[in-house]
């Protein structure tokens, strides 16, 4: 049962959650590889003004303009190498950066197009690049893409690609995928490589743990994320997963404490109230728990699981 839930929390979340650092970091390493590219492509072809040009505008931050300039430049060059890496690495700057998740899956598959497309030349075999911002690319497009994700995040890193955090987004990538061993190996290897882990790493391989009923691991990890976390939304998740955990080892009073916490601290939460009431009604107190799964529908009246215990 709860590989099940935490599977399906990671489809929920997983992908579109946080960026994780995805657009500073990837613009630092992505400017290299197109300054690399096209060294490679200007020595053979000799370089051109729309060239010089799209690297301008990427130097200066410019994406919407590379991009416009790469998806013009492929409608008389459609098969060169340069304008579709280009065209890929802007469009999944472009597509991290939405708020409307539409548009943000217009653009990654764009990037995806591009970037596959890209990989079909022969001047793709021994570039770790397109691999690495693929797999990120199949990372934002949801579960059933994980196994992608894995497929090209583990290539850039077999061509030993520099970026710290693939072993991230592998972890990510094969939790989603139901592989939760695979995940913590990834998640640790991902610790390795940063001293002060992100407040995602820790709920993540907390995430892993808990799938994989490691729960004194699982405990450890939420509350090293609670003690070293400045930010108030991460405490509160990992005070959920820890209630969660506790529920799971019969230490009730524990998890109440752990809601009642999140209460008295960051004020009133739909989620914490509905999590209340599951925890009365298991505890047998049918009048408790209703009570707070109204309060959860007063204060959330789209939270679907409390309108379900409501019959509403």
């Amino acid at each position: 049962m709860i590989n099940n839930k935490s599977f399906s929390r990671y489809g929920r979340n997983i992908y579109l959650l946080k960026k994780i650092k995805a657009i500073s970091l990837i613009a630092v390493i992505i400017l290299a590889a197109v300054i690399s590219v096209s060294i490679i492509i200007n020595s053979r072809s000799g370089s051109t003004n729309e060239k010089r040009e799209l690297i301008r505008v990427w130097n200066a931050g410019e994406y919407e303009n590379a991009y416009e300039i790469s998806k013009n430049a492929l409608d008389n060059n459609p098969v060169d190498y340069f304008f579709l890496a280009m065209n890929g690495f802007s469009s999944y700057q472009l597509g991290v950066s939405q708020i409307n998740n539409q548009n943000m899956v217009s653009y990654i598959d764009e990037c995806i197009f591009s970037l596959r497309k890209a990989m079909l030349l022969p001047n793709s075999k021994n570039d770790a690049r397109l691999y690495y911002v693929l797999g990120k690319a199949y990372g934002y497009k949801g579960t059933e893409y994980s196994d992608l994700a894995i497929k090209y995040l583990s290539i850039a890193e077999k061509m030993s690609y520099e970026a710290n955090d693939i072993p991230e987004y592998l972890g990510l990538a094969y939790a989603a995928s139901g592989d939760f061993r695979s995940s913590i190996e990834a998640f640790t290897k991902s610790f390795d490589k940063n001293s002060n882990p992100s407040d995602n790493l820790l709920l993540s391989i907390s995430r892993s743990y808990i799938a994989m009923e490691d729960y004194n691991l699982a405990m450890g990890y939420l509350r090293r994320c609670i003690e070293s976390s400045p930010d108030s939304k991460s405490i509160n998740v990992a005070r959920l997963l820890l209630a969660e955990v506790f529920m799971l080892t019969g230490e009730y009073d524990n998890a109440e404490e752990q809601y009642l916490i999140i209460l008295s601290e960051g004020g009133e939460n739909a989620e914490v109230r509905f999590q209340l009431g599951e925890f009365y009604n298991l505890k047998g107190d049918t009048t408790r728990a209703r009570s707070e799964w109204r309060i959860a529908y007063r204060q959330d009246p789209a939270h679907a699981k409390a309108r379900a215990r409501l019959n509403i």
